[in-house]
């Protein structure tokens, strides 16, 4: 059952579209920076859950906020 599990997460942590990979590395950075967020290259386990769910939570708002300008044309 762990085995599918980490199979589970592999597959939902990839990205749809590879070439948007550098663009949103560069978004988790800028948002971690405003939040006062520590980030570093590669590995960042140490962060807090709480903090960890504030940058995901702003990147998604973001990109929400992204595509409803594009959608409407603004």
């Amino acid at each position: 059952m762990t085995y599918q599990n980490q199979s589970n997460n592999n597959k939902r942590n990839r990205t749809l579209v590879p070439e948007a990979r550098q663009a949103l590395d560069q978004m988790k950075f800028e948002i971690a920076n405003q939040l006062g967020v520590n980030l570093q290259q590669g590995y960042n386990g140490d962060i807090s859950a709480k903090d960890a769910g504030r940058i995901g939570g702003n990147i998604v708002k973001k990109l929400i906020e992204q595509q409803q300008r594009q959608m409407s044309g603004k």
